[in-house]
């Protein structure tokens, strides 16, 4: 089974409410701000910086939430992936630790907080996020990072036996964690909302108005389309996992990995009923993780990682289906309606990356998973950057841009380290 990265039959572009009309940039045009790539990095960016009185134009190769923010499995996790606070501390400095620990854990509290201000309606609920252990190191392991998180005011919880297994719906797993300030938005719905919030504000979005060249011209950058321009003072390059190489090496700054997730027709209520029933979202500690959540409207919504054919299309459904119902055996006879997927962006150590290679641009990309949270927080940073903060008073640290070493080694071999990663996670779950 396979799908279209560039035109995946998603349930949530299937179920979001109408975009807006973004047409086609077809002049030449001037601007305080370009900002390249309409997901919620870019549409945060532009939204803050219009309310403050500046004047921003979006563009983007496809449309809003063309990318992973209208193909992500919608979940929003709060703190960072794969680093404690102790590795913050040590890869970070004090300084930023403090700062990126405190940002991180406040991350999905500004998202919800955010959502509600504007009025969104994105189906966002903050019901807690259940993080499952496949084995006992993974949960030695989940135990220490929750003592290092709640010494921050994480309010995490172990939870095992009996007690996971009622708040999972399933006995696949014997002991998890639960992060009570987790949760889950409809993720097009949100960009759409952004969008929309932006335009009345006086943004102007165009959609297939892929920026093909950036120039310099006196004091003033120049980004050039097939069919127009826009002249700027500043640009922002908010393209993540779909960035290529308009900035010099900052594509070779990021791996593109591709998740993908699948959705059922809605299911019976005893079945539905039966999963997630406090209404966490959920995910596991395998090298080639899962993630689920239950829609309002009974569906299921399961995703993990995929691999992108050459051709374009998506492969790894088949295993994904096969997981499902390992977790969710109730699942077992359920129609997958959907399928979909896209590309998302992991940095060497795992951190969000904000540069400013020249003056007078900004790139931040990289969210390891944690976008839909993470790419709020990016998005607010940049633009007040832009409206004149200190680079060295933001939470991110300012990071030249570096090439991931033998990166091109690591994109060939990527499809090889998926399958093998699934093997290690089986055995260590058998």
């Amino acid at each position: 089974m396979v799908a279209s990265v560039d035109k995946p039959p998603s349930l949530w572009a299937a179920t979001a409410p109408p975009g807006g009309d973004h047409p086609r940039l077809s002049a030449d045009i001037e601007a305080d701000v370009t900002i390249i790539g309409a997901g919620f990095t870019g549409l945060r960016t532009a939204l803050k910086l219009s309310e403050a009185g500046v004047k921003a134009v979006v563009l983007d190769a496809g449309d809003v939430a063309y990318g992973a923010s209208g193909r992500t499995g919608g979940q929003v996790n709060p703190m960072l992936p794969f680093n404690t606070p102790d590795q913050l501390r040590k890869l970070l400095g004090q300084t930023y630790f403090e700062r990126l620990t405190e940002t991180s854990l406040a991350s999905a509290d500004e998202l919800f907080s955010f959502i509600k201000s504007y009025q969104i309606d994105c189906q966002a609920r903050q019901n807690g996020w259940l993080r499952v252990c496949h084995n006992k190191r993974a949960l030695t392991a989940a135990r220490k990072g929750v003592a290092e998180w709640n010494v921050h005011g994480a309010g995490m919880t172990v939870v095992e036996g009996g007690d996971l297994h009622k708040l999972a719906g399933s006995t696949a797993y014997d002991a998890g964690v639960v992060t009570p300030r987790g949760g889950a938005v409809q993720p097009m719905s949100l960009a759409r909302g952004i969008a929309a919030a932006a335009v009345q504000r006086g943004v102007s979005i165009h959609g297939r108005s892929a920026v093909i060249d950036l120039e310099k011209d006196g004091g003033k950058w120049i980004a050039k389309t097939a069919h127009g321009s826009v002249r700027s003072d500043w640009v922002v390059v908010a393209t993540n996992g779909y960035t290529g190489d308009l900035i010099p090496k900052l594509s070779g700054t990021i791996l593109p990995l591709t998740p993908i997730q699948m959705a059922t027709d809605p299911l019976p209520g005893d079945v539905i009923d039966s999963v997630l029933p406090q209404g966490h979202t959920i995910s596991d500690s395998r090298r080639v993780i899962m993630y689920a959540r239950k829609e309002p409207d009974n569906r299921m919504v399961y995703g993990g990682f995929g691999k992108l054919e050459r051709s374009g299309e998506i492969g790894g459904f088949d295993w994904l289906q096969k997981d499902a119902e390992r977790v969710f055996p109730q699942l077992k006879g359920a129609n997958w309606t959907y399928n979909w997927g896209g590309r998302v962006a992991l940095t060497d150590d795992h951190l969000p990356h904000l540069h400013e290679p020249k003056p007078g641009i900004l790139a931040g990309l990289g969210y390891n998973g944690r976008g839909v949270a993470m790419s709020n927080v990016m998005g607010r940073v940049m633009a007040e950057r832009i409206l004149g903060a200190d680079a060295d008073a933001l939470p991110f640290p300012t990071s030249p841009v570096k090439t991931i070493p033998f990166r091109s080694v690591k994109m060939q071999g990527l499809g090889t380290a998926v399958w093998f990663m699934r093997l290690l996670d089986y055995l260590e779950t058998r």
